[in-house]
C-alpha cells in the first residue's frame, strides 16, 4: 500500500532553497511540470518555509504539492532522517523547527571556527549567499569552502572536513526518530522512515521500524537497487506500513521523477 498514490508521475521527496536545494520552490514546481509530473512532495530539511510558494506556483496547474518535511535525527550513532507527509499544521512544526534552527545555526559557528583553525577561513556571510534565508546545512557551509578555493567540489570538503569524525565536524543537536515521529503526528501527518538504504544497517533498520510508530517507509529512492527496493517493500508489507519513493532532488545532479519506481510495483 502506498501512503499517497504512487505511479510514474510522483516524486516524493524534493528539496527547495528553503533548505539545501538549489532551485526556488517556484521554479521547483516549474521543472515537476515541465518533467510531466502530476503530484510532488516538498520535503525540505527541518524547515516548512518552502511549502506556500510551491502551493502558490501550482496552483491552476493540476500538479498535487503535497506539504512535508524531512527532520534529520539520530539513533545509536547514526544518523537516521525521517519524512513527514501531509503535514495539516504546520505553524506548531514551524515553531518547534524554528527551535531547531537556531541550534543549526550555533553549529555551523562552530564549524566555521573549526575551518579557521585549519587556515581556511569562512564567514558566516559566505554561508547565508548560498544558504538563502533557508536553514543552514553542511552542504551550504561546503559550497563556500570550494568558492574560498579550499577545495576543487563538495565531495572532498565533506570526505577531508565535514564527514562524522572529521576535523570539522560538529554533532548536530541531537533529535530522535521518537521526537520526529511525534512532531509530524501532531501537525497532522505522516512519518516515514527515509532512504533506508543510506543508514548503511538494515539490521538497524528492522529495529527502528520495530522501535518506532513510523507510518511509512520509502522503498524507492535514487541509491536504492532494485534488490534494495524489492527488501524494503517486504519489509514494509510485513509490518503494515505505507510505501513511498522519490528522487531526494537537490540540484541537476538529480534527476526529478526518477528513483527506480515503476508503477507496475508494489
Amino acid at each position: 500500500m502506498f501512503l499517497f498514490k504512487m505511479d510514474d508521475k510522483t516524486d516524493l521527496h524534493i528539496h527547495t532553497t528553503a533548505s539545501d536545494g538549489v532551485y526556488p520552490p517556484a521554479e521547483v514546481v516549474r521543472m515537476a511540470l515541465s518533467r510531466g509530473l502530476i503530484r510532488i512532495a516538498i520535503t525540505d530539511h527541518d524547515t516548512v518555509e518552502g511549502i506556500a510558494e510551491a502551493r502558490a506556483a501550482a496552483e491552476g496547474t493540476g500538479l498535487e504539492v503535497i506539504p512535508g518535511v524531512e527532520l534529520g535525527t539520530k539513533y545509536k550513532g547514526k544518523s537516521v532522517d525521517v519524512l513527514g507527509y501531509d503535514l495539516r499544521d504546520t505553524q506548531s512544526l514551524a515553531k518547534k523547527l524554528a527551535e531547531l534552527r537556531n541550534l543549526r545555526e550555533n553549529r555551523a559557528q562552530l564549524i566555521l571556527e573549526k575551518f579557521a583553525a585549519l587556515g581556511m577561513p569562512v564567514t558566516m556571510e559566505d554561508v547565508l549567499r548560498f544558504s538563502q534565508g533557508g536553514a543552514i546545512g553542511r552542504p551550504h557551509i561546503a559550497r563556500a569552502v570550494v568558492e574560498k578555493g579550499y577545495a576543487p567540489d563538495v565531495q572532498t570538503v565533506f570526505d577531508l572536513y565535514l564527514a562524522d569524525g572529521m576535523p570539522c565536524d560538529v554533532p548536530k543537536a541531537e533529535v530522535t526518530p521518537g521526537d520526529a515521529i511525534e512532531w509530524i503526528h501532531k501537525a497532522g501527518g505522516k512519518a516515514v522512515l527515509a532512504h533506508p538504504k543510506l543508514i548503511g544497517d538494515d539490521g538497524l533498520v528492522a529495529e527502528l521500524l520495530d522501535a518506532f510508530p513510523f507510518d511509512g517507509l520509502e522503498v524507492w529512492h535514487r541509491k536504492h537497487a532494485p534488490e534494495d527496493a524489492a527488501f524494503y517493500r517486504n519489509l514494509a508489507r510485513e509490518r503494515g506500513l505505507w510505501m513511498t519513493g522519490g528522487s531526494d532532488f537537490h540540484d541537476d545532479t538529480h534527476r526529478m521523477g526518477e528513483f527506480g519506481f515503476r508503477a507496475t510495483e508494489g
